[in-house]
């Protein structure tokens, strides 16, 4: 069994886990990445392919999906040393009697590593809604955007404080017929350029508000009562389209009950990235040490102290170098 098993399995497909089979490519180690999800990219895909991210080394900005395509192309490079296994959940991870190999199942079959690399992100998640009696029932009301064109020439309400809804009311003032954004609080908490760009724009902006109430017919919403907090007078928007950007509530699952030491949540790792668990490692929003940042670009980093750590694990004889893809790779 030792024989068949891969140098690497990764738990989770998104960024991360995508440039860490990158990597983990380049240092000639076999890898399969395992994903709950149909297709690679994590929430990114998932949930924001339209959003741009301005946080990404290189790029003044990008949007998600570009993003996620840019990351395959790169480990399409490397395919013959990467496996992709998706649509498929791990349910838990052991170690086998020899002690030499961990097999990892899911549902539907089992899986057989040396070394496991967590990148689940903060696992599976779902939106916060506004909270009303009767917000199933429509269809038209969204918690991420797929599709940016669904929204041309509409009237759009977006509630929202974050970074993720002034970017989307920035970026659909140029597309929809009137872009309004309702916060329960009087500040909003973006990055103070988007805020400004969006104050600035013609957005109607409306703090501090919260919905009140939904109505409409045939499954969608066409108006919403909002209700301002401080002075507690109603009023009325007439909308085509709601967007709720509340954030997301999110666990990691299965993830918890593996014996892995947990801090707030999150996967504990010493400097080498790994966790309480030899041979198990931990990268991006998936795990915490002191001073941890949970951004895609410090995720990128992890993931390369993580891959190289596992090498050194799997090769305690040889001289651990880090591998430079401009050493490996013909212009």
């Amino acid at each position: 069994m030792l024989q068949n098993a891969y140098d690497v399995t990764i738990i989770g497909g998104g960024p991360v886990g995508m440039y860490a089979a990158f990597y983990a490519g380049l240092r000639n180690l076999k890898v399969k990445i395992i994903d709950a999800l149909p297709e690679l990219g994590g929430k990114l895909k998932a949930m924001y392919p339209e959003k741009y991210i301005y946080d990404i080394p290189g790029f003044e900005k990008i949007k998600a999906n570009d993003l996620v395509k840019q990351l395959a192309k790169q480990m399409n490079n490397l395919s013959e040393k990467i496996t992709l296994v998706l649509n498929e959940r791990v349910d838990y991870v052991r170690r086998r009697d020899d002690d030499q190999i961990l097999e990892i199942c899911t549902e539907q079959a089992c899986h057989y590593t040396k070394t496991v690399l967590i990148t689940a992100g903060k696992g599976a998640f779902q939106p916060r809604t506004l909270g009303l009696a009767n917000e199933k029932k429509f269809l038209n009301i969204h918690y991420y955007v797929k599709d940016i064109e669904q929204f041309r020439d509409k009237r759009v309400a977006i509630f929202g404080g974050g970074d993720s809804a002034v970017d989307w009311a920035n970026m659909l003032t140029d597309v929809a017929k009137k872009v309004t954004i309702v916060h329960r609080r009087n500040t909003f908490r973006a990055h103070e350029q988007s805020i400004k760009q969006m104050m600035d724009s013609t957005v109607n902006v409306l703090t501090p508000f919260y919905a009140q109430d939904l109505s409409g017919k045939d499954g969608f919403v066409s108006e919403i009562i909002v209700q301002n907090s401080e002075t507690k007078i109603s009023k009325a928007l007439e909308i085509d389209e709601v967007i709720v950007l509340y954030g997301f509530l999110s666990a990691l699952g299965p993830i918890e009950n593996w014996d892995l030491t947990l801090e707030e949540h999150s996967l504990l790792v010493d400097s080498n990235q790994q966790t309480n668990i030899l041979g198990v490692y931990a990268a991006g929003d998936s795990c915490i040490y002191p001073g941890k940042v949970k951004m895609i670009t410090c995720g990128f980093g992890e993931a390369v102290v993580s891959i190289n750590s596992i090498y050194r694990y799997l090769n305690p004889t040889l001289r651990n170098i880090p591998v430079y893809s401009s050493a490996l790779k013909k212009n």
